[in-house]
């Protein structure tokens, strides 16, 4: 067999903010259970089935510190059960339903509901119900690589001080190692969003002095992490620094990237980051824009297609779909049943055509650097299989074709990083993956109200934590543990992103509200009882009940957001 075109690495994101005990439906604890029943649990039974078919997925999936804690406590496992047997249930009374109506094809459609849920139940019950146990195990078997996160999904280029980015990896990549068991080397930042050092960084509210901020790369080095990912623009857009050979690093000429054969502002090899001329510690892969619009694309996207399930068109009150796409323009109200016999054509289908699309690229490249390149293609896990239900069996036809043919090869990212020259040293500008491919998603008139907030908790914190003697009384210890756990929850980049999206906006403003009020109560009760107060039964309830609805992160160390760890 000829020398492999080059390698594809499929990037699952996988997240969901904190929704435990933060209401049900239609924004709360509904959305991790979906999560868990449509991608998850698939994605799981996806892997086992293609390697006993002796192939390799080496899928790279990211699941966040905050995602992992929530699919790992008692509350997630015992309503996810309860969950998929109230959806059974659904699924039985559709079914008498309609075949009390004479609707035989929706009556079968409703008993395939049953035992899809009654599947996904018996696959939850053998793993014992250890949705992050499972995962590392495939990764440990070398099926798949896992990725970490910060702790609670924050925007990090926004946030005002460095201590404030330091505890959230450090959070983050504890929480990893704790329900995984080891420590992974590949990071998911939030929404892509990377900014390199500024002399003269400016906050983005209520403060105008400017300051020298690292870059991002230097706390994600800091914390062990030797890749991670951005947009197409951060590369497209780098400027080049400097070239990496035999242990040595040359500067270059920015014009060098215009006539030297290495691939320069090509999105398809990983390139070494750095805010100046220096060794790098970490390296940054980027979307390929062609290959993954063949996915969400709202215009030529595989989701769209007229066989697969209509993800809008439910029946009844939270009820089960019964409808196929039939035509993504058409009304929910003209759309046609669901046939799941016309879906595996349709998938075969489209699985070739996304191969060939990466075959195309990766031959293109070759033929004009003589180099094998990358193709890097990053999604919301909850896109397949959730929001696209036919998606995982798309992924399962990839990985199936590619390992059939042999001509791409099919590597998680840490395999491709080590498999690749590694040559590059840019400059990356500032970005995210958001609209626009700048902070707008996340700080516009919409939302900006909740980064005056943050900044002002992010002060009161770091106040406190100087000033109150917590490390000698036990009671201030806890109060501050309370405030720095509701500080990373109110950083959550969900809660201005729903704001701006008008996707959950009530539920956005509700969160953020809440973890704020929280804050400032443990903030005041740690003062008050580093004074000598004792709290009264009010104080007392309002700890309770903040420890009960927030019961997450139990082993955060205050020395986290002290400069230098002491």
């Amino acid at each position: 067999m000829s020398e492999p075109l080059g390698n594809l690495c499929i990037v699952l994101h996988g997240h969901l903010p904190y929704v435990l005990h933060h209401g049900s439906y239609p924004h709360g604890e509904a959305w991790l259970f979906e999560g868990a029943a449509e991608t998850y649990l698939p994605l799981l039974d996806m892997i086992g089935e293609v390697a006993l078919h002796k192939a390799r997925p080496a899928l790279t999936i990211g699941i966040t510190p905050v995602l992992l804690e929530q699919l790992a406590h008692p509350r997630f496992k015992k309503g996810f059960a309860a969950y998929l047997l109230e959806r059974m249930d659904r699924a039985r009374q559709d079914r008498k339903e309609f075949e009390g109506k004479n609707e035989a094809h929706f009556a079968y459609l409703a008993g395939r509901w049953e035992q899809w849920y009654g599947h996904n139940l018996e696959i939850f019950e053998r793993m014992k119900q250890d949705i992050p146990g499972e995962f590392a195990a495939r990764c440990r078997e070398g099926h798949i690589e896992l990725l970490t996160s910060n702790a609670t999904h924050a925007y990090m280029p926004l946030l005002l001080n460095d201590e404030m980015i330091a505890a959230q990896m450090t959070l983050g990549t504890l929480t990893s190692e704790k329900h995984f068991g080891f420590r992974p080397r590949g990071m998911w930042l939030p929404e892509c969003a990377y900014r390199p050092q500024w002399e003269h960084w400016l906050p983005t509210v209520l403060y105008d002095n400017a300051r020298n901020r690292p870059g991002l790369e230097q706390f994600i080095a800091a914390a062990g992490v030797d890749h991670f990912f951005v947009d197409t623009h951060l590369i497209t857009g780098c400027q080049p620094l400097g070239i990496r050979q035999n242990g040595n690093l040359q500067g270059v000429p920015e014009s060098q990237a215009a006539w030297d054969n290495r691939g320069w502002r090509n999105v398809l090899e990983p390139v070494g980051v750095a805010s100046h001329l220096e060794m790098p510690k970490t390296w940054a892969f980027a979307r390929h824009p062609h290959v993954s619009e063949q996915v969400w694309s709202g215009s030529i996207g595989y989701p769209g297609a007229g066989q697969y399930l209509e993800f809008h068109r439910k029946s009844g009150e939270r009820g089960l779909r019964y409808h196929k796409v039939t035509h993504n323009k058409a009304p929910l109200s003209n759309k046609d049943p669901y046939y799941p016999d016309d879906v595996p054509g349709k998938c075969f289908e489209q699985a070739e055509h996304f191969c060939n699309v990466v075959r195309g690229v990766l031959r293109e490249y070759r033929n004009q650097t003589g180099r094998p390149g990358t193709v890097v293609a990053p999604f919301d896990a909850e896109l397949f299989g959730h929001w696209w239900f036919e998606g995982i069996r798309f992924l399962r036809d990839v990985v199936l074709n590619l390992n059939a043919a042999g001509d791409v090869k099919m590597r998680t990212t840490q395999e491709a990083l080590d498999a690749n020259p590694r040559d590059k040293v840019v400059r990356m500008p500032e970005g995210s993956w958001g609209e626009k491919g700048n902070h707008s998603v996340w700080i516009n008139e919409r939302n900006r109200w909740m980064w005056e907030i943050e900044y002002r908790a992010e002060g009161s914190l770091l106040k406190a934590i100087y000033e109150l003697p917590w490390r000698d009384n036990a009671k201030v210890h806890l109060q501050l543990q309370n405030a720095a756990r509701e500080l990373v929850l109110l950083q959550a980049s969900d809660w201005p992103f729903v704001v701006h999206t008008q996707g959950a906006t009530d539920y956005g403003i509700q969160r953020m509200a809440g973890h704020s009020t929280n804050f400032n109560r443990a903030i005041d009760m740690a003062a008050a009882v580093a004074a000598g107060a004792k709290l009264d039964e009010l104080q007392q309830a309002e700890t309770a009940e903040m420890e009960l609805h927030d019961s997450i992160f139990d082993d955060i160390d205050l020395n986290w957001w002290i400069r230098n760890g002491h």
